[in-house]
């Protein structure tokens, strides 16, 4: 067509509009064929062409657009532009109490992981993480190693040792703490570089052991002690002991022996300073404080009538965790059992510690207590349930991986759980965080020496600090002196350092509320 009107051969208006919105539209419909020249068959090609591009202006904005943005908003975080953080490489459960303590303690940090989505699930709630392999430069230089604070490297044992090696050599002045299981391992990573190695599974594996030890030997070998005459203890008030089922007024703890409690757990809840008329349930955790005498005192009556002269402990798991606990089972003189699916040595019985024809082989009926030192919290979980309904009054200590099963396994009736996740992050957070000291890593309670700039000049009754945070200041270091008796009428100096215990939620409250 548009060589005819070269040529000067006459077109009409039709089909000069039509040349028109195909050059336009460059949607040519095929009109230049002979067999499309009638006026009727130009209009239609002109609507078929019009129509055509107002599809394509309307599905830009409503499809394409759209299909942009989604995959801009789907492609995981690759660098971040923080200043003085912590990188945390890489993202498990352990990481969320350590991060928790981070953001109470204002501490920007950012994790790397090398799974998309984690990292997209790990964004989408407001958590900064970028996506990357942690043993290679171009990660930790997106993710601003050169002005970060310190370096976490928990991935496994193995792969930490080229994380600590790469991070070390772009930043010599960085601190870098490792998570290491055995001995060994944290060998290699001080060779590697890093400046703190930590053990948290060992810590457990002793905590979960001294639970047992404490009520088969009677005696308070170990506490946390703040002062010559000043401690605290941790303990568990068995069933048919001399305090289970008591009002804490009642007990005579205060008034009779002197201690003071300054926290309970029971069926998974946390209350601090428990009121007089609080009963003492079976099972319950008391953190307790006074002097050595006194807390001996009050752990003598935690402790229930021997049912058996069998102070044997079964051990299910003999993993790290479990071989932890056999080794403090073993430094007491205390008797042990192990059962692990997988036979070796230390192993006693091979088989399913959910399986019948496996606890007979392990004689858990007569066995004090059942320590579960399993890798897996559904497993651990499913076994407490199982040893209530096979076993008469089984007493179990647990270990969990993730702070959120604690409850459900102490409704599956489990007497006492620790998380792996809660000691790992107490532990890392005592090394990062240079305002703030973990004391009890290995406890239920969590208990930090502080600072608190925010509190100064005022009281803690003004304060409100326990309404608020939950939290209960212990003692108070002033002048080299440890202050004990600490009340609402208490009001805080620049220099005074403070004891606090608490819940990690609670905790981690009063540290807001006082920095």
């Amino acid at each position: 067509m548009v060589d005819d009107v070269l040529r000067g051969v006459e077109i009409t208006v039709f089909e000069s509009l039509q040349v028109v919105i195909e050059a336009f539209t460059t949607a040519g419909f095929g009109g230049d064929t002979q067999h499309w020249n009638t006026n009727a068959m130009n209009a239609l090609i002109v609507v078929m062409n019009l129509t055509g591009v107002l599809l394509v202006f309307l599905a830009l904005p409503l499809f394409v657009v759209p299909l942009f943005q989604q995959a801009l908003e789907d492609s995981p975080q690759e660098s971040t532009d923080l200043t003085d953080h912590v990188i945390i490489c890489s993202y498990n459960s352990r990481e969320d109490i350590l991060r928790s303590e981070l953001e109470a303690a204002d501490v920007s940090h950012v994790v790397i992981d090398d799974d998309p989505e984690t990292v997209l699930e790990l964004n989408d709630d407001g958590i900064e993480a970028i996506l990357g392999d942690a043993s290679e430069e171009e990660t930790f230089q997106a993710a601003n190693v050169e002005q970060a604070r310190a370096v976490v490297a928990d991935v496994s044992d193995e792969e930490n040792v080229p994380v600590i090696l790469t991070a070390r050599e772009l930043n010599e002045e960085l601190l870098i703490v490792s998570v290491a299981e055995s001995e060994q391992d944290a060998i290699y990573h001080r060779y590697a570089g890093a400046d703190e190695v930590i053990r948290p599974r060992e810590a457990l594996g002793r905590s979960l052991a001294k639970k047992a030890t404490l009520s088969i030997t009677q005696e308070l070998h170990e506490t946390l002690e703040l002062s010559g005459d000043f401690e605290l203890s941790e303990l568990l008030v068995k069933p048919g002991s001399d305090l289970a089922g008591q009002t804490v007024a009642e007990s005579g703890l205060r008034n009779t022996i002197g201690a003071t409690v300054l926290g309970m757990w029971t069926n998974g809840e946390f209350i601090p300073l428990p009121e007089a008329e609080r009963r003492i349930e079976d099972n319950s955790i008391l953190l307790v404080a006074g002097s050595h005498q006194q807390l001996q005192q009050v752990n003598s009556r935690t402790i229930a009538p021997k049912a058996s002269d069998d102070d044997r402990v079964v051990v299910a798991g003999y993993g790290v965790v479990g071989q932890s606990v056999v080794a403090e089972l073993d430094e007491a003189g205390i008797s042990s059992t192990v059962v692990d699916a997988v036979d070796g040595d230390g192993i006693d019985v091979v088989g399913d510690v959910n399986d019948p024809e496996t606890l007979q082989q392990a004689d858990v009926e007569s066995a004090k207590f059942v320590v579960l030192a399993l890798d897996d919290d559904t497993t651990t979980m499913y076994s407490t349930v199982a040893l209530e309904q096979l076993v008469s009054d089984p007493e179990v200590i647990a270990r969990a991986n993730d702070v959120e099963n604690t409850t459900k396994l102490y409704r599956a009736g489990a007497e006492y759980v620790l998380a792996l996740s809660t000691v790992t992050g107490r532990m890392l957070s005592s090394v990062l965080i240079d305002e703030e000291e973990v004391l009890s890593p290995d406890l239920q309670f969590e208990v930090i020496r502080t600072s608190a700039p925010a509190l100064e000049g005022r009281s803690l009754g003004e304060a409100d600090v326990g309404d608020i945070t939950g939290a209960t200041v212990v003692a108070v270091e002033r002048d080299g002196e440890l202050l004990t008796n600490i009340g609402p009428e208490y009001t805080a100096r620049a220099d005074d350092t403070l004891i606090v215990a608490g819940s990690d939620v609670a905790v981690n409250e009063f540290i807001r509320l006082s920095k």
